[in-house]
């Protein structure tokens, strides 16, 4: 998943709608999520309860850490541990 503040977001629109239609974007301001931007067909496939693909799967455990833990602090830990996890396999 691709992270941008919500300056690059701003002024790099273009790009953030581009990388949205390849993966999630996690945009963060002062360091912390405070939106993920997704494709149309990702959302449809999540509001319709279709977690096929692992992309899938991913974004909806990040909207339900989102979601649950207010000001996205939760989401903020799993982004963190992600791409822990993912520096690692690199």
């Amino acid at each position: 998943m691709r992270t941008m503040t919500s300056v690059e977001a701003q002024n790099h629109f273009g790009l953030l709608l581009d990388t949205a239609q390849r993966e999630p974007v996690s945009i963060t301001r002062r360091g912390r999520p405070v939106a993920y931007l997704l494709s149309l067909q990702e959302y449809d496939a999540l509001a319709q309860g279709k977690a096929d693909s692992a992309a899938t799967t991913s974004t909806a455990e990040l909207l339900a850490a989102f979601r649950g833990s207010g000001k996205g602090g939760g989401a903020a830990r799993l982004v963190a541990e992600r791409e822990a996890e993912r520096l690692r396999e690199a």
